[in-house]
Formats: C-alpha cells, sequence, structure tokens
C-alpha cells in the first residue's frame, strides 16, 4: 500500500487510528470525513485530521445523496429491522464507503480503513459496499490487527504520540449520528436492564415533557417519496429537516431494542428516529389507499428479507437493488398525502386521501343502501372457501374424531 483513505470522525478512535496507520504501514493517509447530517463536527474534524498528520483532509457532503440515493428507498420499501429498527446507521453506511472509493480513486489510493470494530456490524457494511464498488480495493481494519484493547490503551497511545484527546468526561455509551437518526449503544447501555441515562437523547424530548397540545403533520408523496410537509413542497434534505423537528418536539422515534447482529450476537441498541418515524407511518398510511391488495401483501412478506440484507450490509448486492426495483414498481400508484396527529411520543395516523389514485371506494364499503354490490355473492363465496374444511370435518367425524 502507498495510500489509505481513512473513514474520519474526528474521535479518539479514528484519530489514533490515522496515526497508527502511517506509523505501522509507512504510508499516507487522506483523512475522509463524509458530512450524511451528524452536525458541526465535519469541518472540525478536517482540521484536526490534518493536524494529527494526514496528508490530505477531505470533508464532503453527501446529505442529498444520503436521502435520496438510501433513506427514500428504504421508505418506499418500508424496511424495518426485526420490528422496530428503521435502520439510520445500515443506510449511513452506504453512501459513506461509496465517498471513500471516490476519494480513494481521485487521491490515487489503494487502500481505505475504517474504525469499526471487530464485534459490529459496521465493518461488514464499509467493507461489503467497498468491494463491490471496487474489487481490487485494500481493507485495513486497526481494530482487528492491532494490540489496543480498550479506551484507557487509547488514551495512552494519544498521549504517546501527542494527539489531543478530548477534555470532557466521555459519556457511558457510544453515538453515530445522520439526518435521519441517532444511535447508541455500549458502556452503560450494555445491560440490557438498565435504562438509558437521564439526559441521554440528543434529538427527541422527553415524551413526558412534551408539549401539552398535539400537533398537525400533513405528509404527500408522489410515487411513494415525500415530496411536501404541510402543504410546502420541499427539497429531501430539507424535508427530513423539518419532520425531524417535528417529531423532536413531540419525543417521537425513540426505540429500545435487543437486536441481532450479522456476526451472530445480541446487541442492545436505542435509536432516536423522529422523522423517519412520522414518515414510515405516513407512508403506510397512504399506501392502504393505493395498493393493491395482493401486491401490498407480497410487498409485506419481502420487507424483512429487503431490511435484512440493508443490515447485514449488502446494499449493492444484486438481491437487494433487485428487490429495489420491485419494490419502486409498485410506488407508482402511491400518490396522495396522509394526516397524522404527534403528541408526547406518539404517532397517529387521522386521515389519508389521493385523488387519482385511490382504490378505497365509499360506494362499495358504505353499509348505507349501494347499487354496486350484491351482498347475497357473499353466500356462494363463503361456501366455496368452506369447502375444504366441510371435506375434512366430514372425515373426522365419520372417522369418529
Amino acid at each position: 500500500m502507498k495510500r489509505v483513505v481513512l473513514a474520519y470522525s474526528g474521535g479518539l478512535d479514528t484519530s489514533i487510528i490515522l496515526k497508527w496507520i502511517a506509523e505501522t504501514y509507512g504510508v499516507e493517509v487522506v483523512a475522509y470525513t463524509a458530512d450524511v447530517g451528524q452536525g458541526e463536527e465535519v469541518e472540525e474534524a478536517r482540521t484536526k485530521a490534518l493536524a494529527t498528520g494526514a496528508v490530505e483532509a477531505i470533508a464532503e457532503d453527501l446529505r442529498e445523496e444520503f436521502v435520496v440515493d438510501c433513506v427514500f428507498p428504504a421508505l418506499r420499501a418500508n424496511a424495518i429491522y426485526e420490528g422496530y429498527y428503521l435502520l439510520g446507521t445500515s443506510l449511513a453506511r452506504p453512501v459513506i464507503a461509496k465517498g471513500m472509493v471516490r476519494a480513494a480513486e481521485a487521491t490515487g489510493a489503494d487502500a481505505v480503513a475504517h474504525g469499526a470494530t471487530g464485534k459490529g456490524n459496521d465493518q461488514v457494511r464499509f467493507e461489503l459496499s467497498a468491494y463491490a464498488l471496487k474489487p481490487d480495493i485494500k481493507i485495513v481494519a486497526p481494530w482487528r490487527e492491532w494490540d489496543l484493547r480498550g479506551r484507557a490503551d487509547l488514551v495512552a497511545y494519544a498521549e504517546r504520540h501527542g494527539i489531543p484527546v478530548p477534555v470532557t468526561p466521555e459519556r457511558p455509551y457510544s453515538t453515530d449520528a445522520n439526518l435521519l437518526h441517532v444511535s447508541y449503544e455500549g458502556g452503560v447501555l450494555e445491560d440490557p436492564w438498565a435504562a438509558p441515562p437521564p439526559g441521554m437523547f440528543q434529538r427527541t424530548t422527553d415524551p413526558e415533557r412534551a408539549p401539552d397540545e398535539a400537533e398537525e403533520v400533513v405528509v404527500s408523496f408522489e410515487r411513494g417519496t415525500p415530496v411536501a410537509v404541510n402543504g410546502e413542497e420541499l427539497g429531501p434534505v430539507d424535508l427530513l429537516t423539518r419532520v425531524n423537528e417535528i417529531g423532536g418536539r413531540h419525543g417521537v422515534g425513540r426505540v429500545d431494542i435487543v437486536e441481532n447482529r450479522f456476526i451472530g450476537m445480541k446487541s442492545r441498541g436505542v435509536y432516536e428516529t423522529p422523522g423517519g418515524t412520522i414518515l414510515f407511518h405516513a407512508h403506510k398510511a397512504v399506501e392502504s389507499i393505493t395498493l393493491d391488495r395482493e401486491v401490498q401483501h407480497l410487498r409485506d412478506e419481502l420487507v424483512p428479507r429487503y431490511a435484512e440484507m440493508v443490515y447485514n450490509g449488502f446494499w449493492y448486492a444484486p438481491e437487494r437493488e433487485a428487490l429495489q426495483a420491485f419494490m419502486d414498481s409498485i410506488q407508482e400508484r402511491v400518490n396522495g398525502e396522509a394526516r397524522l396527529r404527534v403528541y408526547k411520543g406518539g404517532v397517529t395516523v387521522e386521515g389519508r386521501r389521493s385523488d387519482r389514485d385511490t382504490l378505497y371506494d365509499h360506494a362499495t364499503v358504505t353499509f348505507e343502501a349501494d347499487d354496486v354490490y350484491e351482498q347475497a355473492d357473499a353466500s356462494g363465496f363463503i361456501r366455496l372457501q368452506a369447502l375444504r374444511l366441510r371435506s375434512l370435518a366430514e372425515k373426522r367425524l365419520g372417522e369418529g374424531e
């Protein structure tokens, strides 16, 4: 290797990794910081990388790419992992890996590196994505190579090499943020019985302290993609930011789960996804009146498979891309809007409508008199559905069961 592109956050781990790679392999290190909506630390990370020894520091705004290419496709698929997790971290890794590969090609690097531990899912997501995009890329994963075992070793290494260490006390858990969510794991959260520490959540108000008045929000969709909030058309990043603000204000989107990692262990994760939770429920509401029953049921059977592919890091795999094509094809009729009520951590659908694509026919479903449905037809339908049940019952009764 001659040059390595490192996914760099500016935290203790990646700052040490930057120095460690240069020292261990004798190569130049390009620090790559992807802005996927994590906040102000992006520019701080770029400056710190240069001070720590990077030959070049790249900070790239990937927010639009993240939302358009990853978040919204997953929303169109109603992706949710193990019934709760809206895949915030999982969806960010493919776009970051793609940016790293671009940076490697632009800077003449022949390898990429990351700070993911050897126990988690991110190592798989980064590396599968990198290999899928550039098959001959080399991977450096220090946590699987070095002899540093924990935070004390990292701090000692930083002190030996003059690497700045944050003076603020470490939070007793780790966090990862992007425009879709914030995740929390490790430390005190490793005990699945322990409650999250007070004041941990960054984007959502404690539901008990949320406003006492509910707020109504209307989300409009075109072909399954959200395009407007409360009648105002917004770009992808602004739209997600807007619903994040609304959901966060009312404490929406907190999830505390024990999930099954791809590598085989169970892990406790705590997430806050305020805007994503609103969009998820709004999307399902519009689908409920625009999707054919059998198409909807077939799609719902495939959602766990799709979510598992994303969670496990197979974003650029042919099976995910093929399934995405199916998911997107059935969204052609998902046009309309949903009205939701957000209140103290809850999201309730209060209305849904579609002017041109609704399959909901009031004249058919009404309990009042109508001219479009012959109720007597149900007798034959039920008798045919019961035919096999009656045959089985006659057989059992004849045999004395």
